[in-house]
């Protein structure tokens, strides 16, 4: 029989330490300290509370709940030695049946990961979807690891050990994430489709591009969109009708363009979570007093032009004309593409929203960071989308021979730019919330044996407010004048872009707040560094965003981009309690 929170949170302490028995393994202190928060709200509450509780231990106390994990195929496994749970685990996953080659792999990685990091590596090997990896997929998982930097690696057993605690708690309880299964699977299918072989690439109309519009617009009427289409720049519109027609409408939904080799929810989980909540709604019979319009914005990214959000930037009525004479890479023009996919740039004036209409937009997207990863917790809610200022710049000095130019009398360029460099990381460090990045270096013509008479380089500047980043770049211009002066060179600088920061609205932030707390978990806020659909239509109307944590330490534009269906659940049961709430709010 499947325990219940009722029972948990009512069940005499030594009662209710031994439900939760064999969650962590080896380490009952992990529950007998968690149990001490009762009663629990929900099973993400408990969830939490037992990595909290992992998470403020002692140093020591965490590396034995490492060491106290098996090896993937070791010899407790051989002996049949391993706890129940870590046998069904290795057994969904395929571990004991090991070909002699795969076995002897895995003994090779085990016995190399000890000797550097001094414990067993810890996988879930059930997965992000819980039905289990590869055999290849977790040899692959293990030679990547095993690149990596100790205290990187410790931090990343202890947040495999929680997934599989949740795995197991799942199973405790007898629950099945579902509705987050439909956003894994949906993204796990979608991502079938690619301009290259071997990588997730899918820039704005190519056949690729084309194939994730028909799927997406298959995928809306299947489930309930009571209007579907494509409009003139290639969004896939759907629209879930209310109860009262004259009523503003909420607008959500994110992009389905990748950047090249990237991730399969960058963009696509903000499409996928209203998707699913409006097929439960079509499935309960149920119409809220407003209309839902999900838009899947077909350009974001400027991959393949440079034309970035292209798609939400269409639908506020600021589309470039000049757009439409870029050229690929393989010369063909904007143009000339939208006519082979059947769209008409005629009609692209029409697509523009009246803000009246509109409740304001929301929008879920993975986080593309390591902050909610490292804090243990699912979700955070969004204060504001980072204003940024990115430049282009080449300092100019001599170039000279390395051996014959002492060095008090050199140009050299390139140790000014890395002087640069180090001034922008410094500066940025001082205030929260704010970064500078030097992302592109490059000697024209370098030689090993000549002094850089030029260096070509980039800064990307953001801050959660305009005035903090416009701070900076006074800073930095400041001191890129000293340090040319200082040096006798100069420096030619280009501004390539220059995008206002986008505060979340109070009220569409406290209603995300609200969700997360309906949950059972606590509020993180938190600004968001990247870009995002929501930054076009908060020139417009008001927008607020909602993340998810990401795996992997939260990485994006990779293909180790990736998310739990648990975490998916609880992303979709917080869309449906926003969507609860507007209800509730209107007349």
């Amino acid at each position: 029989m499947n325990l219940t929170l009722d029972q948990l949170n009512t069940a005499a302490p030594e009662e209710a330490l031994q439900m939760l028995a064999g969650i962590y393994e080896h380490s009952p202190w992990i529950a007998e300290k968690a149990l001490a928060q009762r009663p629990f709200k929900s099973l993400a509450a408990l969830k939490h509370a037992m990595a909290q509780t992992v998470r403020e231990a002692e140093p020591a106390q965490q590396l034995a709940l490492i060491q106290a994990h098996p090896e993937l195929a070791g010899k407790l496994a051989e002996q049949g030695q391993l706890t129940a749970e870590s046998s069904h685990e290795q057994h969904t996953a395929g571990l004991k049946a090991c070909s002699p080659e795969e076995l002897a792999a895995l003994q090779r990685l085990n016995a190399e990961y000890h000797a550097k990091f001094g414990w067993p590596f810890i996988l879930a090997v059930r997965g992000p979807r819980g039905t289990g990896l590869t055999r290849q997929q977790i040899i692959a998982t293990f030679a990547r690891r095993l690149e990596g930097h100790a205290d990187f690696e410790r931090a990343e057993c202890l947040r495999n050990i929680h997934r599989i605690a949740e795995l197991r708690l799942n199973d405790r309880f007898g629950v099945e994430p579902t509705l987050g299964n439909q956003v894994w699977d949906c993204a796990e299918l979608l991502a079938q489709h690619s301009d290259v072989e071997d990588a997730l690439t899918v820039t704005y109309l190519t056949p690729a591009h084309i194939a994730c519009q028909k799927q997406l617009a298959y995928w809306m009427r299947d489930c309930g969109f009571d209007e579907v289409e494509i409009d003139a720049v290639g969004n896939v519109v759907g629209v879930y009708h209310g109860t009262q027609e004259e009523a503003p409408r909420l607008l959500t939904g994110s992009h389905f363009d990748t950047v090249r080799n990237g991730g399969k929810y960058d963009g696509r989980l903000g499409i996928f979570v209203p998707m699913v909540c409006v097929r439960e709604l079509h499935r309960q019979h149920k119409r809220l007093p407003f209309d839902i319009e999900l838009i899947a914005f077909a350009e974001e990214e400027g991959q393949r032009y440079k034309a970035t959000f292209l798609g939400s930037g269409a639908v506020i009525g600021h589309f470039d004309p000049s757009w439409l004479d870029q050229r690929d890479a393989d010369g063909i023009a904007m143009r000339d593409a939208m006519a082979t996919a059947g769209l008409d740039p005629k009609r692209i004036s029409w697509m523009q929203r009246h803000p009246s209409r509109y409740l304001g937009f929301v929008e879920v997207h993975i986080e593309q960071g390591p902050v909610l990863n490292e804090i243990d917790l699912p979700l955070g809610v969004v204060t504001s989308i980072n204003g940024s200022v990115r430049m282009l710049g080449e300092m100019v000095g001599t170039a000279s021979h390395a051996g014959t130019t002492p060095m008090d009398r050199r140009r050299d360029a390139a140790a000014a730019v890395a002087e640069l460099l180090l001034y922008v990381e410094k500066r940025a460090a001082q205030v929260p919330h704010l970064v500078g990045t030097v992302g592109m270096l490059e000697v024209p013509s370098g030689s090993i044996n000549v002094v850089p008479g030029r260096c070509k380089f980039s800064l990307d500047i953001r801050a959660t407010t305009d005035e903090v980043r416009d701070a900076m770049v006074h800073d930095v211009l400041a001191e890129i004048r000293a340090i040319t002066q200082r040096r006798g060179l100069h420096c030619r600088l280009e501004e390539t872009l220059r995008a206002p920061a986008a505060p979340s609205a109070p009220d569409w932030h406290r209603r995300w707040e609200r969700a997360v707390e309906s949950l059972g978990l606590p509020v993180h806020r938190m600004p968001s560094g990247a870009g995002h659909d929501a930054m076009k239509l908060h020139e417009v109307m008001p927008q607020a965003m909602l993340f998810l944590r990401g795996g992997n330490s939260g990485i994006s534009h990779n293909p180790l981009e990736t998310i739990t269906s648990d975490d998916a659940q609880l992303c979709v049961e917080a869309f449906q309690t926003l969507l609860n709430q507007l209800a509730e709010e209107r007349p």
